[in-house]
């Protein structure tokens, strides 16, 4: 691995584990193994410009392993939402509760305070947001539904997180999890029994 990505994976991952203003650059430098002059080499715009791309890379990252998990789950949607909150409970259980999601923790901290940082962050949860509605329109929901069903499963994914984190109890995490796959599994059935009554098409309400 190259000097410019070790210094984004030790980024994403200390800014997921301690937050972005509790990160400082000599430790991103010491976690990945890189002399200090380095970091200004390949950042020149400092400590925001490493942030705004080490989000940019794990929000990549992490939609790279939603798609890897669909496809592991055979295209199925709901048992994919499942998965991913299951792969969330693990990392948490793993890192003693200090690994969440590596976005939210950065939001939360900078969405006032750095535009360039809160529009990286926009950027990765609305290609987030689209990926889900896209899984979700070609399961047979019809777009601007799927779109709203998205909001909820990102929304409804970080704050579990965010609850999880805080009481050091997986709990929420799995509790949102049987709930949101309930709500998306039966937006799937009431499609299906829509779309097999021409009675209740929309050309015919």
């Amino acid at each position: 691995m190259d000097t410019r990505r070790r210094l984004l994976e030790a980024s994403a991952q200390l800014f997921r584990s301690q937050g972005y203003t509790g990160t400082g650059l000599k430790q991103i430098t010491a976690a990945g193994q890189a002399p200090w002059g380095s970091l200004y080499h390949f950042f020149p715009g400092g400590k925001e410009q490493l942030g705004v791309e080490a989000v940019t890379h794990s929000g990549a990252r992490y939609l790279k392993l939603f798609d890897r998990v669909f496809t592991r789950a055979g295209a199925d949607i709901v048992r994919t939402v499942a998965d991913f909150f299951q792969l969330s409970v693990q990392a948490l259980e793993d890192s003693d509760y200090a690994d969440g999601c590596p976005i939210a923790t950065v939001a939360l901290e900078t969405a006032s305070t750095s535009e360039p940082l809160r529009h990286a962050c926009a950027e990765v949860f609305a290609s987030w947001q689209t990926a889900v509605t896209r899984r979700l329109t070609a399961a047979g929901i019809p777009e601007t539904k799927a779109a709203d069903l998205s909001t909820y499963v990102l929304a409804a994914f970080e704050g579990a997180i965010l609850l999880s984190r805080t009481a050091r109890d997986t709990r929420p995490l799995h509790v949102i999890s049987e709930i949101v796959t309930t709500t998306l599994r039966r937006s799937l059935q009431e499609t299906e029994h829509l779309s097999s009554d021409p009675s209740r098409s929309p050309e015919r309400s």
